[in-house]
Order: structure tokens, then C-alpha cells, then sequence
């Protein structure tokens, strides 16, 4: 497995640099959290990303896509991932598009990606539930299913971008008990349907999450995606997807910080020398490119894997998510350290990585999770 970028990819990530230098400074993402921006993102940035096909990357040609692969994906959200750009790309990529792409039916396929890609509708994926801990299968969300469809009572928790979205793809238990992997099919819900409330929220990155409440919301058989009872595995496959493209992003989160601490190492002087020249700064800071690499290495084969279809992805999303967040944090805290006083405040930009490294940690499951994940995979 080749774990380098081909010349076309280079190029595109050069084209994603220079958009994301161009048009999201990191005073932008301190205004939008400063003013509590209900959406925490830029609908008319959003629609520059879909102008320039990053939207249809992974989708194919009919549909309005680039039929392109994870690997190039993964070069604009690690781009994003550096200037920690808050545009729901992953979200209506990976949790909303791809599941409809390769669970929805041809119908459903021909009516949402391509507004879906032009960046004129925003699906994501709604799973978390208050007593789940990462499990993706413990649903306790119900439908019942009545004479004209299907009615659908629970609460959805940390839900991505969730606030502004158009759809949600709502897994509800239909069969068997909480924790199941079978007995779950995934609804397509208007989030204007009646029943369903969204309660936006807050995390200490000032991303945008939210609280959805389902109170004998009403679906037809129209509004399933798949097949009734057969949606753990397409669950389990999106959140797969979804994890290897939150990695992408913390690893250009972790490079950019990474770069920020070295050149302030090479410019900050104490007591007429600079700091970048003390033995014990040099050692971390080779402790953090180190880890950079690593998960550098692991979020490639990662998106290789998805490339390729191979049937070890969820062991490489595992393998993946565990460096990156064990990766991340380190990097973020060792970053706040090095800059000294100064990186403690909030007037300093550095901190920002330290709180994007946090609420990215946990998201789709924290180290710990996916390394006992990694094992099981592996029979132990």
C-alpha cells in the first residue's frame, strides 16, 4: 500500500490551502464563536465548497458527483482540518450522503444527492443516544409501525450540524432489544415534520450539535432507508466512514498546531536566547512530529482501506481514531505548554486546536473505545 499522495491529490491540496488561507482565518472561527452564531458556520462558504466539487467527491458522475475516492476527500478535510474550518462537509458527506448513496433506493438517491452535492440540502445522521456511550446499535428510539406508516418516539443526542439541517437519518429500534445490532432501520426525517424538535447546542469548540427530540413523529414507507430491521449494518458502515474522515481533519488540526508551536519556538526568546534552542523543548517537540507522522500513516491506509472496499475498514477506522485522538491531544496540550503564559489565554489562537482536540476525541467513540474495538475485531 502506497501511503503518498499521486499529483492530482497534491494538487488538490494545494487548491484547498489556498481557499481555506483565503477565506477562513481563524479570526473568523473567533467571531462565529464569540457572537454564538445559531448556525456556527457560513451557508455562503458552504456553497463556494460545493462550487468547487468537494461535496461531489466520493458520489458518482450521475448524480451530479466527481466519482473520485476517500483519499482525495481526505486531502480537503485535512485542509479544513488545518484551519479548523466548521462547514458541515463531513456531515453532509459522510453521515448524510454516503448513507443514502449505498443504503437509500434509486429513488431516494435521484431526489437527495444531487442538491445534496450543488450544497442545496443538508442531511446528517442522528445516533447518539443519552445512554449509549458509543455503541452504535443501543437504540432505545422506537418505531412503531400503524396502518399508514410508522411512528417514531426518542431523543437523539450530539448530533453533527444538526441545527440547519433539512434531513435527519433517524436509526430507530423496530425489532428486538436496546444494544442490538439487528431489529434497527434508519428513517429519513424532514426536520420540519411535527413531533420533531431541535435544540441547538453548544460544544467548547463552538461547533454546531444538537438536541432532537421525537415525539410521535410520523414516517412512511417511502422515509426508510433500506430494508426494515437491516440498518445496523449500514449504521456501523456510516459511522466507519464518518470516523476515518474526522481523522483526516485532526490530523491537519494536530499539523497546523504542530507548526504554530515551532515557529513560535524558533522567535520567542528568554533571557536573550531562543527557546527553540533548549534541549528538553527539542525532545518534545520531536515527541510531537513523532506522533504527527503516525497518525499521518494510519489515517492514509485508513481511507485506502475505504477505497478499496476491504473488509478491514471498521479495524482501520479503529486503528485510526485511536492515534489521531491519543495524537491530537498531546500535540494540543504540549502546544498550549510550549507557548508558555501566552497560550493560556484566550487572545491566543493556539488554544482553539486544544478545544477542537477535545470535542474531536470523543466524537465517534474516545482511544480507549477503539482500541478495545481494535482488539475484539481481532478475537481477543
Amino acid at each position: 500500500m502506497d501511503l503518498v499522495l499521486t499529483e492530482e491529490q497534491e494538487l488538490l491540496q494545494q487548491t484547498a490551502r489556498e481557499f481555506v488561507t483565503k477565506n477562513s482565518s481563524l479570526r473568523r472561527i473567533r467571531t462565529l464563536r464569540d457572537s454564538h452564531d445559531p448556525l456556527g458556520y457560513s451557508h455562503e462558504l458552504y456553497a463556494e465548497m460545493a462550487k468547487l466539487g468537494w461535496l461531489g467527491i466520493v458520489f458518482p458522475e450521475e448524480h451530479g458527483g466527481l466519482a473520485l475516492g476517500h483519499t482525495d476527500l481526505m486531502v480537503v478535510l485535512e485542509e479544513l482540518g488545518r484551519g479548523l474550518v466548521p462547514e458541515p462537509l463531513l456531515s453532509a458527506v459522510l453521515l448524510g450522503g454516503m448513507t443514502i448513496a449505498t443504503a437509500g433506493s434509486a429513488a431516494q438517491r435521484k431526489a437527495l444527492l444531487p442538491p445534496l452535492i450543488n450544497g442545496e440540502l443538508l442531511v446528517t445522521l442522528a445516533h447518539s443516544e443519552p445512554r449509549s456511550r458509543y455503541n452504535p446499535f443501543h437504540v432505545e428510539t422506537r418505531a412503531e409501525q400503524r396502518r399508514d406508516g410508522w411512528q417514531l418516539q426518542g431523543t437523539k443526542v450530539q448530533v453533527l450540524d444538526g441545527a440547519g439541517a433539512d434531513r435527519l437519518i433517524i436509526p430507530a429500534r423496530t425489532r428486538a432489544e436496546v444494544a442490538d445490532r439487528a431489529g434497527i432501520t434508519l428513517f429519513l426525517v424532514d426536520t420540519k415534520a411535527p413531533g420533531l424538535s431541535i435544540e441547538r447546542q453548544w460544544r467548547i469548540d463552538a461547533r454546531n450539535v444538537a438536541l432532537v427530540r421525537l415525539d410521535g413523529v410520523h414516517a412512511t414507507e417511502t422515509d426508510v432507508l433500506g430494508a426494515v430491521d437491516a440498518g445496523g449494518d449500514m449504521l456501523a458502515a456510516a459511522i466507519d466512514r464518518a470516523t476515518v474522515g474526522l481523522c483526516a481533519e485532526m490530523l491537519g488540526g494536530m499539523t497546523a498546531a504542530l507548526e504554530m508551536t515551532l515557529e513560535y519556538l524558533k522567535t520567542r526568546k528568554q533571557f536573550g536566547v531562543l527557546i527553540g534552542t533548549f534541549q528538553a523543548l527539542k525532545h518534545r517537540a520531536a515527541k510531537m512530529y513523532i506522533e504527527t507522522e503516525l497518525a499521518r500513516s494510519a489515517v492514509m491506509a485508513a481511507h485506502k482501506a475505504l477505497d478499496a472496499n476491504s473488509p478491514h475498514v471498521p479495524q482501520m477506522a479503529a486503528l485510526a481514531k485511536a492515534r489521531c485522538s491519543d495524537a491530537f491531544v498531546l500535540i494540543g496540550n504540549e502546544a498550549v505548554q510550549m507557548h508558555g503564559g501566552i497560550g493560556m489565554t484566550d487572545e491566543h489562537d493556539i488554544g482553539f486546536f486544544l478545544k477542537r482536540a477535545r470535542t474531536a476525541e470523543v466524537t465517534f467513540g474516545d482511544a480507549a473505545y477503539h482500541r478495545s474495538r481494535f482488539a475484539e475485531l481481532h478475537g481477543y
